[in-house]
């Protein structure tokens, strides 16, 4: 709660230019922390399938004898060929249905297909399963970014933000705490079981289980109440009513959000590059944190759980409020300290996941990957703001959609990327550690580069719009 006060440097927006804007009463907080509460849960339940399947990585592996690369494939592009081609257009029903509804579908049926991946026969049938995953959870974070938004007054948004990271926080920590232990468990009943008349894999009973609370979550977003829709008074209709089907098809599809996008090229794509080169090593790596683990230093799934579950608990919960302090620090003197604090932070993550593997070992690999997530969710409320800050309100769930875009289509490629060097480039997979420091000296430092180039121009858009803003409500 400490980063609540003293953060409208932070958004560079205050209250009064908000309701003179729009001329709409602000909802009921207690609402907005419920369904705060419901979105967390649901983003937990997201992080958590991600979390336990990357647990089992070595189990896959040995289990459909697959190469490193084969596993990344596994692990990262798979989940996405459907987010590519129907993410961005189910995105779009965020900003023209309910949004709730749209949460609540989206989380069901990612339980559901989670759940199927535990009654896969061959690799296929689990690849199968897990192509619509990231389909499936397409809209969460662009329905949660655009609901939460109309739900609180700006001042609040980076605290909600904040506490919005809990849910991958948890997702991440107690799915390696959980998952271990259960895959522990399931070691018990041998290398295969029954489960409903089927033979599989004993370690496919993890899936099942993580699957099961999704239809939980999504009865809960069904209990929110819709808060009504926020626009400044010059806010335009994304597509007019009387424009051919064509031209509606392109706009659902993201062709508004992308030219709006471009037309703001100079403020945007340093910070759409940015991302993907942090989402490439910052997603892949935590896939093959078993595989790197257990190769370069003998420890178990478990012992793997126990220690880096309880490390990432403790480092997350710390870099997101400290994080908040330090960017409302930043803001009392800059107006781009959402960027700034990001750079700075994109820098410190970089030499701790260089670091990484050079450790001796594992427990001192654990703790810098524990700092790589300490510094990874301090810049976490900051970026998402600064989208949220820049975004037209009409087409806001696309443009946060397309900034996700980046995140989950390159993070995905990581995993693809480290098993492919692993494989190709290394040679030996048991030295898994060199394929990691080689895309993380790559990609970071790229990363960091484009984060600090981004900071002139993004100062320079949140000037404009305070112009705006000040018009409109002197008007």
């Amino acid at each position: 709660m400490a980063i609540a006060p003293s953060v409208q440097e932070l958004t560079a927006e205050s209250d009064k230019a908000a309701s003179a804007g729009s001329g709409q009463p602000w909802p009921s907080e207690k609402s907005g922390f419920f369904a705060l509460f419901a979105i967390i849960f649901a983003t937990f339940i997201t992080f958590l399938d991600q979390t336990a399947f990357g647990l089992l990585a070595e189990k896959m592996k040995v289990s459909f004898q697959i190469s490193d690369f084969t596993l990344g494939l596994l692990l990262g592009p798979v989940t996405v060929v459907a987010y590519v081609i129907v993410g961005i257009p189910l995105a779009r029903l965020v900003d023209i249905y309910p949004r709730k509804y749209v949460l609540s579908a989206g989380i069901a049926a990612l339980g559901a297909i989670m759940a199927l991946g535990g009654l896969a026969q061959n690799l296929f049938q689990l690849i199968g399963t897990r192509l619509f995953v990231g389909a499936s959870s397409s809209a969460n974070g662009p329905g949660a970014y655009s609901m939460l938004s109309d739900y609180f007054k700006p001042l609040r948004i980076p605290l909600v933000f904040a506490l919005l990271q809990l849910g991958f926080i948890l997702g991440q920590s107690l799915g390696n705490i959980i998952g271990g232990r259960v895959i522990a468990w399931t070691e018990s009943f041998g290398e295969t079981i029954s489960f409903l008349g089927i033979n599989i894999f004993s370690w496919q009973l993890v899936l099942i289980l993580v699957g099961a609370p999704g239809l939980l979550a999504a009865l809960i977003l069904l209990l929110v109440k819709e808060p009504p829709r926020r626009s400044l008074p010059n806010s335009q209709q994304l597509v007019a009513p009387s424009a051919p089907f064509g031209r509606k098809l392109l706009a659902f599809m993201g062709l508004d959000a992308a030219i709006a996008i471009w037309r703001r090229k100079t403020v945007f794509l340093p910070l759409f590059v940015a991302l993907a080169m942090s989402a490439t090593e910052s997603q892949g790596l935590p896939q093959f944190r078993v595989p790197f683990i257990s190769r370069t230093y003998g420890m178990t799934e478990a012992q793997i759980g126990d220690i880096l579950g309880t490390m990432l608990l403790v480092a997350m919960l710390l870099g997101v409020f400290s994080g908040g302090l330090f960017v409302s620090w930043l803001g009392k003197r800059y107006k781009d300290a959402n960027i700034r604090a990001t750079a700075i932070i994109f820098t410190c993550t970089m030499v701790v996941t260089i670091a990484m593997p050079l450790m001796p070992t594992g427990e001192l690999a654990m703790a810098c990957m524990a700092l790589g997530a300490f510094f990874g969710l301090a810049g976490a409320p900051a970026q998402n703001a600064a989208i949220q800050r820049i975004a037209p309100n009409e087409m806001r769930g696309q443009v946060t959609a397309l900034y996700l875009f980046m995140f989950t289509f390159f993070g995905a490629c990581g995993p693809a990327v480290i098993g492919g060097v692993s494989t190709f480039v290394v040679g030996n997979e048991q030295e898994i550690w060199k394929a990691i420091l080689i895309t993380a000296c790559i990609f970071l430092p790229l990363a960091a580069f484009f984060m600090w180039r981004g900071i002139k121009p993004y100062r320079e858009e949140v000037e404009r719009l305070e112009r705006l803003e000040a018009a409109a409500a002197a008007a």
